[in-house]
Order: structure tokens, then C-alpha cells, then sequence
């Protein structure tokens, strides 16, 4: 079941092998004997492609059943004991989570040996409970649920742009020179409210929020991609503080109007308030909190 359901949310086998450590004919080789065992197909699989049957789709919401209670059961047993154990599942932006989670979660192994992480960056907001996870970073504003949110240190941007050019395009010295010039936007997958394909920027400067329709070559969905077109003088880029700050000590990325700031973008950490019981989770959100939490000795903690 569990290797049925991996190949159902990775979309092929090779991407189930990968998530199960196991060859693409073992993966193979359990889907077919589950099969036999049901006498019904699951999957519809061709060279390019593999399709859910009827059944399939019904039996892969059953099976989240079924390896739901039995990580239940496992967590009654992880409760028994103090010390954190068992798998963490964590989810994060990818910026954050490549760029400031993941070099942290060294430190939190040491602190945790027995537990075991499984983290999934994405720029979506997959829903906790239905797909597993213990705990989310989340960007932007949060709509009311029950699950808890903390609040985290805010989420800062930068604008900036290679020297290159600069030098090229001249430095624009008001929001309204934008227009003049070549600006990179970052599309967000719907559902987070902080840039649309209006490509419309807010600054803070000091007459206030001013807004300014901008325009250029490119709109992308990748802050990675981003970052690389900027360096390369593409074009002026909002990118966040975690993927720059080296580029613009280095003088790779030089800031365009320190005077007018993009708005911080707010930050929580997410958790089923049931699962705070589990020693693994309560560890990793002390640890989440000391390091990143909105009210934390080091304001300026968003650094690895």
C-alpha cells in the first residue's frame, strides 16, 4: 500500500523508487502483486505515461485511510517515550527551505539523532493533514483554520540588479523610473497573495506605500531562475534576502533604491495542535522558534 500510494503521488515509478530507496522493478514488482492479490487493475501504464483506473483512485483514498491509523498507532508509541523519535514530516517555501531550513536542520539532527526528517519544499501550500505532514513554514497571510500558527520573523526583499546592468541602463533613482526599465517578476502559484501577473510592485519609501506598474522580458516562476537572469543583467529583480545577501556582499547584486524598501513578507509555522503531543514535534518547534520565532533573542536569526 505504501509503495502503491507513492507511485499514485510521485506520478511514475521511478519517482516512488527514489521516495521508497528501492529499484524501479521492485516498485514494479509490488504493484503487480497487489493487483493479483485484488484481481483488479490499479493503474493504466504506458511507456510515457500511467493513469489511475476507477478503482484505483478509490483504493489509493482508502489506502491514505488505512496508513493513516497505522502511523497512529505508531505515534502512541512514539508518545511513550521522551526522547524524539520515528519520521518528521516538514514542508517550506523552496527559497527558505533550500537556502536557511535546510543548512539548520544539521544542528537539529544533532539535537534529535533518532529522528528522522522527510521534507518537501514547494511554493504550494499542500494541506497538512490530508497529505501527511507534522508542521509548515508558510508565507504570506494566513486564512483561518485549525490548525496552530506562530508567528516567525518576517520575510524580507530585496531590490537589486547586476552592476552590469546598471551600467547598461542607468540606476533608477524613483519608482517611476521602473517603468523605464527592464523588471523580472516572480509568478506565484494561486492561492499566495503576494505577486500576481499584474506585475505590479509596492514599495515603502518615504512618501508611504507608493505602487508602480512595471514590465520586462520575463515572468518565471522560479526565485532560483530569478536570481540567475539578474546576475546574468537581465533586468531588476524584488528577490528575497536569503538568496542574495552573499551576491550583494560580494558586489555580484548591488541594491536599486535603498530609500524605497518591498514590504516584508510575513511568515508562521503550522502544526496540528493534537500532534504537538509528539516528543518529535514539540522538539523541532522549540527548536523552529528559537531560531526563526517572530519574538526570538536574534531578530535577525533568518541567517543559517
Amino acid at each position: 500500500m505504501t509503495v502503491y500510494v507513492k507511485v499514485v503521488e510521485a506520478g511514475s515509478m521511478t519517482g516512488a523508487a527514489a521516495q521508497c530507496e528501492m529499484s524501479t522493478t521492485m516498485v514494479g514488482n509490488h504493484l503487480r502483486a497487489l493487483e493479483q492479490r485484488l484481481g483488479v487493475r490499479l493503474l493504466n501504464r504506458t511507456t510515457r505515461r500511467q493513469r489511475l483506473t476507477e478503482f484505483g483512485t478509490a483504493y489509493y483514498q482508502r489506502c491514505l485511510e488505512v496508513l493513516g491509523l497505522v502511523a497512529d498507532s505508531e505515534r502512541l508509541a512514539e508518545q511513550a517515550l521522551d526522547e524524539p523519535s520515528g519520521t518528521l514530516r516538514i514542508t517550506a517555501p523552496l527559497t527558505f527551505g533550500s537556502e536557511k531550513l535546510a543548512p539548520a536542520l544539521s544542528e537539529f539532527t544533532l539535537l534529535c539523532p533518532r529522528v528522522k526528517l522527510d521534507v518537501v519544499l514547494t511554493n504550494r501550500r499542500p494541506d497538512l493533514l490530508e497529505n501527511g505532514f507534522d508542521v509548515a513554514f508558510r508565507l504570506g497571510h494566513m486564512e483561518q483554520t485549525n490548525l496552530i500558527s506562530r508567528p516567525l520573523v518576517a520575510y524580507p526583499l530585496t531590490m537589486c540588479a547586476s552592476p552590469h546592468y546598471l551600467a547598461r541602463r542607468g540606476n533608477p533613482q524613483t519608482p517611476e523610473d521602473l517603468q523605464h526599465h527592464d523588471c523580472l517578476s516572480f509568478a506565484y502559484p494561486a492561492g499566495d497573495d503576494w505577486h500576481s501577473v499584474e506585475k505590479v510592485w509596492r514599495l515603502i519609501g518615504p512618501e508611504g506605500e507608493v505602487a508602480v506598474a512595471v514590465s520586462g522580458p520575463m515572468l518565471i516562476n522560479s526565485s532560483a531562475g530569478l536570481h540567475q537572469a539578474a546576475r546574468t543583467g537581465m533586468g531588476i529583480v524584488l528577490l528575497p534576502d536569503a538568496l542574495v545577501e552573499q551576491d550583494l556582499k560580494d558586489g555580484k547584486l548591488l541594491a536599486v533604491m535603498p530609500d524605497y524598501l518591498p514590504p516584508s513578507r510575513p511568515m508562521s509555522l503550522m502544526y496540528a495542535q493534537d500532534r504537538y503531543r509528539l516528543p518529535k514535534l514539540r522538539s523541532f518547534v522549540d527548536f523552529a522558534m528559537q531560531r526563526w520565532g517572530k519574538h526570538s533573542p536574534c531578530p535577525t536569526c533568518l541567517e543559517p
